[in-house]
């Protein structure tokens, strides 16, 4: 065979092995509102930087027929790129071929650009659509998950791992994505569950749905597994490019930064008026965070789930930074199972990624109830305050209303290690709320019992509460709040916080690790 005849023979083994399951089965996941795996790496990844790796992997089994059966590149395309110029390495599974099944060699490529990616120290992204493990490989199979699992759980905190479910994720397959920082899913199209409805059915009776089970919007609003629900595939895969934007490529790197052209020393005006005059009446969280941060500019994680809390990324100073919040709207703010792990999820992410932490406050406490006690709140807490004080990444924290009792400390308080505290005037910083102080402090009681209007002596205890602890200068006092500040500062405040502490250098005791309470 001459050269040229060589060469042409490499140009149609890509060619064969690019038109994947075959033109049928690439129209029918067009028909479904789906992308094939290699459009979705097309759209992912800068125009023409792509560079695929393992495209002429087959598999080696030989069981029920298997030998007989070209499954091109084993179900899975892997490679590495640039996105927004940035080297990222990346894998997408192929449903077109033999359902995007993973048995033997279609693991051993993705541990394969796992492994790049830590060592290269580059974000890794999974596409994942599949119809789970291949049943003629067996064991081979399930041992192909163990080994993706044990790397998923070795880059953790090392290198930012992202997944997108663009399809079926069944099984152990659910597994990869969950023990990964994102997880992305698109609406009517992406389903994950450990059981299919039909197994669910027979083995316990229940009747369900695929989207009842393990659609997009129940794993964002409901169970957790997933942060962003997307409405296609093209959505989702914009959606992890600007992910990526907030994200350093390792560990040992800081957190990035993106010109916004936002003046720093801009102050907020809108702020000095947003606080309402009645201490009951909600506002808008959303409104201070994206007041304070550079050009509105805020990626939500777990927009629909645990909604009394707000997690996500905006840059001040053109820097990258986690934002987490309070919410007044939903249940006045209060912290509950959800919302705890929800914070306590987001803090370690960013501390894990060099990614500093501002904190808005304005919780009335933990949510009380007879469901949370049972379900674990005082464990769940817990856990939010362990990661706060586990945290060594620069941390500021701004009060703007209520901050009482366990809360006060849960939402990084100057004891759990802020940096910087800072109080609006209409900070309320005391163990708990006028009316309830008022009805446990004992000298408060004997004086409304004796009184003849027991009403107006409850209402003038009440009001000498507030004036007393309803106020962020006892704190301040103390030391525990270092700044009382105007509203319209806030940002100004902050940026030059982040700019005092940006070489932070924090090492905590030497050990193995923690054992937080999980």
């Amino acid at each position: 065979m001459t050269v040229s005849e060589k060469n042409e023979l490499l140009k149609q083994k890509r060619a064969q092995i690019e038109q994947m399951g075959g033109e049928d089965r690439v129209a029918k996941q067009h028909t479904k509102g789906k992308l094939t795996a290699r459009e979705r790496i097309k759209l992912l990844f800068d125009e023409g930087t792509f560079r695929e790796i393992d495209m002429f992997v087959q598999h080696r089994s030989t069981s029920l027929g298997m030998e007989k059966v070209d499954v091109p590149s084993d179900g899975v395309i892997i490679g590495h790129g640039t996105i927004n110029g940035r080297v990222v390495f990346a894998f997408s599974q192929d449903f077109t071929s033999r359902g995007g099944s993973l048995g033997e060699m279609h693991a051993s490529q993705i541990c394969k650009i796992m492994d790049m990616a830590v060592t290269a120290g580059a974000p890794i992204v999974g596409l994942n659509d599949s119809g789970g493990a291949r049943v003629e490989e067996g064991v081979d199979a399930l041992k192909g998950y163990g080994d993706v699992f044990m790397r998923n759980s070795r880059a953790s905190g090392v290198i930012p791992q992202i997944s997108a479910i663009m399809g079926p994720c069944a099984g152990g397959a659910v597994y990869s994505p969950i023990m990964t920082d994102f997880v992305f899913m698109v609406k009517k199209q992406s389903h994950m569950f450990i059981t299919s409805p039909y197994v669910i059915k027979t083995v316990t009776g229940e009747e369900t749905t695929f989207e009842e089970l393990g659609g997009a919007m129940v794993h964002n609003s409901k169970s957790g597994n997933a942060h962003f629900a997307c409405e296609s595939d093209e959505d989702a895969i914009e959606a992890i490019r600007d992910l990526l934007d907030f994200l350093p490529s390792n560990n040992l790197q800081g957190a990035p930064k993106l010109e916004m052209e936002d003046d720093p020393t801009r102050v907020c005006e809108e702020l000095d008026t947003i606080i309402p005059d009645e201490a009951n009446r909600p506002y808008d969280m959303k409104d201070v965070i994206r007041a304070v941060i550079d050009s509105d500019d805020f990626v939500e994680v777990h927009q629909h789930y645990a909604m009394n809390a707000i997690v996500g990324f905006g840059r001040l100073d053109n820097r990258s930074v986690g934002i987490i919040a309070n919410q007044p709207l939903i249940q006045a703010g209060c912290l509950d199972i959800d919302a705890s792990d929800k914070i306590s999820r987001f803090i370690r992410t960013c501390d894990a990624f060099n990614i500093p932490l501002i904190t808005f406050v304005d919780v009335p406490g933990f949510l009380p109830g007879v469901d949370q006690e049972l379900g674990g709140i005082i464990r769940h807490g817990a856990k939010l305050l362990w990661s706060y004080a586990e945290a060594t990444v620069p941390k500021f924290t701004v009060i703007t209303r209520k901050d009482y009792g366990g809360a006060y400390l849960a939402m990084c308080a100057k004891p759990l290690g802020a940096d910087q505290v800072f109080a609006w005037p209409t900070a309320e910083i005391a163990v708990m709320g006028a009316k309830g102080a008022v009805e446990v402090i004992s000298s408060y009681r004997k004086e409304i019992e004796a009184a003849e209007n027991k009403e107006a002596k409850t209402q003038e205890k009440i009001e000498e509460y507030e004036n007393t602890f309803g106020v962020p200068y006892l704190a301040a006092n103390r030391g525990y709040i270092d700044d009382v500040i105007c509203p319209c500062e806030t940002r100004l405040r902050l940026v030059d916080a982040l700019r005092a502490f940006e070489n932070k250098s924090e090492v905590l005791p030497p050990k193995k690790h923690g054992n937080i309470p999980l």
